[in-house]
Parts: C-alpha cells; structure tokens; sequence
C-alpha cells in the first residue's frame, strides 16, 4: 500500500517537474529570440522550432534537475503548511512552485556570477520563468488531489 502511494507521489513529481521544465525553456527561448529580433536578426519559423527544441534538449540536463531539485524543497515546505494551516493545496503548491523556481535562479546568480538562464535576465523572463514553476506546482496539487480521492 505505502509503495503504491510513494510511487504514485514520484509519477506526480516527475510529470510537474517536466510541465514546468518544457514551459521554463520554451520562455527562455521565446525570450532569447525576441531580443535577437529586436536588434534586426530574422529568424524563421523553422528556425524557433528548432531553437526552442535544441533548447529543450539542452538546457535539460542541468536546469531540469535544477527545476527538480527546487522542486523538492518547495513542496515539502508546501506539503508542511498545508498540513499545519489547512491551507487550500492549490494556491500552496502553485505558490511554493514559483517561489522554488524564482529562489534556484537567485541561487544560481552568485554562485556563477551570471544569470545562467538568459530567458531570466529581464524582470519579465524571470516572472515568467517563475510562472512556469507555479504553474507545475499547480499541476501537482491537481495530480494529488486525483490521487487521493
């Protein structure tokens, strides 16, 4: 019985995690073309396609576990409060997502002295960087919720 619920609790950990990490990329790159454009550098619809999935695939190993990682401590601390204030699981999950997200990018900053996601460097790719955790936060408390009915 325990196995079957930790189990399902990784599955629901592991498709936030990637939900998060492919809308995280596909903004770094959406962002990172929009400044290309912006100083005169066309670029093709073929060539978004293929950036944003070289992005993908790129950018995985390292900011996907990084995304993973913040990931585990934002809904732990998530999974505390809404145990000890009966706080509604959606906006807490939604919350600590983001909130992981925006503190692994905080992190990361002094630590190697640039912002390693470029997507991040302006206050809207960063809030969008952040978007995209909250919004794998909020997939995994619908995931949870499934699960425990």
């Amino acid at each position: 019985m325990k196995f079957k619920f930790y189990l399902r609790l990784c599955r629901h950990f592991l498709m936030a995690t990637i939900f998060a990490f492919v809308l995280a990329s596909l903004f770094h790159s959406q962002f990172v073309m929009f400044e290309l454009t912006s100083v005169g550098v066309t670029i093709s619809v073929v060539d978004r396609l293929s950036m944003s999935l070289d992005d993908l695939i790129g950018l995985y190993p390292i900011y996907g576990v990084v995304i993973g990682l913040s990931f585990l401590v934002a809904f732990c601390i998530s999974a505390l409060l809404i145990k000890r204030f009966q706080l509604p699981s959606k906006a807490v999950y939604f919350a600590g997502g983001g909130c992981g997200v925006a503190t692994a990018l905080f992190a990361m900053h002094p630590i190697l002295d640039i912002t390693v996601i470029a997507g991040a460097r302006s206050t809207l790719g960063f809030i969008c960087q952040s978007l995209a955790g909250a919004m794998g936060g909020w997939l995994f408390s619908l995931l949870r919720g499934d699960a425990t009915k």
